[in-house]
């Protein structure tokens, strides 16, 4: 697919048209995975990167955290006082 954004000369001007696609790209893949509509293989997908661990630096780079609620730590809480209880 191939999407055509329109800017101002003075911006595009800015841009280097070479980059410009990729980072945009990656602010595309950045945005959805912190909204939780595509997960870190999808940006791996997406963004074409080698390894898992290349995704999940950019994924930090972008500041776009693995999604972890108040929720799920009660509940990895409560799974490691349940191991813990076995012992």
């Amino acid at each position: 697919m191939q999407i055509t954004i329109e800017l101002p000369d003075n911006i595009a001007k800015q841009l280097q048209p070479a980059n410009a696609s990729r980072r945009v790209l990656e602010l595309i893949a950045a945005d959805h995975y912190r909204q939780g509509r595509i997960g870190a293989a999808e940006v791996r997908r997406m963004l074409n990167f080698p390894s898992r661990w290349e995704t999940y630096e950019f994924l930090k780079s972008e500041k776009a955290y693995l999604p972890y609620t108040e929720d799920d730590l009660e509940q990895d809480i409560h799974a490691i006082q349940n191991l813990l209880a076995t012992e």
